[in-house]
């Protein structure tokens, strides 16, 4: 009863249907900061074709580097539609799109020296990202799926060889892109863990207010139980006594002193005969 008297209240969901949207909504915007993420890596592969097939000389296969990007930015557009119409938003969805992250970051990496490009290292960024984002099984995925990459990439020889001389400083290229990547993956872990730490402090604060508000509607459930029951055992004595107090008021009026022995033998009797507890005799 007291559940049915809450939806006819207006109240708009049970606490577990809430805590899933709760949920639901940090899933979400965890995705939109994937595709946001996704955008500044597409525009930080523009820039670095850019700088290092003009700036540096160096001649890179811009045919099927530019083919990835296009790729890319043609998934994150159809993700931004897709996820904009939804509202759940599942690990296997995040699992998807950091591997198809860690995909294309490995081919541009391919493409553009293997192994000894600089910015390599953003692999980290992917193991963090599906660290924070996934659990347990999910993120153990992600960190195999680099591992395997970085190993690929390693193993099987790049079309372009890269010319690296650690001991030249900050005139050597490598060491350049290297500080560069740090710098890069440094601010992109502040800025998004960040966003994504205060998501899930978000989610966690909502779902304990919801497990409170439970615990109370809980609580109210419980003493209107004790209170229909204490009334249900009020109810019995009271309608006895009402009826007998209903009995007594119909006995007549006090008669003279000569028949006053009958008429309270008669009382008597009527008294005896509406209680339930007393005897027959």
């Amino acid at each position: 009863m007291y559940f049915r008297q809450a939806e006819s209240a207006g109240d708009p969901a049970p606490p577990v249907a809430r805590s899933t949207g709760s949920h639901d909504r940090a899933g979400l915007r965890n995705m939109q900061q994937l595709i946001q993420l996704r955008w500044i890596a597409v525009v930080g592969q523009v820039a670095t074709i850019l700088v290092v097939q003009y700036g540096l000389g160096v001649a890179l296969p811009l045919e099927p580097m530019s083919a990835v990007l296009a790729g890319l930015v043609l998934f994150n557009l159809a993700s931004q539609a897709w996820w904009r119409r939804r509202a759940q938003v599942s690990h296997a969805a995040l699992l998807v799109g950091l591997l198809v992250d860690v995909a294309s970051l490995t081919v541009q990496l391919y493409l553009s020296g293997g192994i000894g490009n600089p910015f390599v290292f953003l692999f980290l960024l992917q193991v963090v990202l599906g660290t924070v984002l996934l659990r347990s099984p999910w993120s153990w995925a992600i960190a195999a799926a680099a591992a395997l990459c970085v190993t690929g990439l390693a193993v099987v020889p790049a079309p372009l060889k890269l010319v690296v001389e650690p001991a030249h400083g900050l005139a050597d290229h490598y060491v350049q892109g290297l500080l560069v990547c740090f710098l890069l993956i440094a601010g992109l872990l502040v800025v998004f863990i960040t966003r994504i730490g205060g998501i899930l402090r978000e989610r966690d604060a909502r779902l304990a207010e919801l497990r409170q508000r439970a615990v109370e509607e809980e609580h109210i459930v419980r003493i209107g139980l004790l209170a229909s029951g204490a009334a249900h055992e009020l109810g019995t004595p009271l309608s006895t006594l009402s009826v007998i107090l209903g009995t007594g008021s119909t006995c007549p009026p006090w008669p003279p002193m000569a028949n006053c022995t009958t008429t309270c033998w008669k009382c008597r009797r009527r008294w005896r005969a509406a209680s339930p507890s007393s005897p027959t005799s």
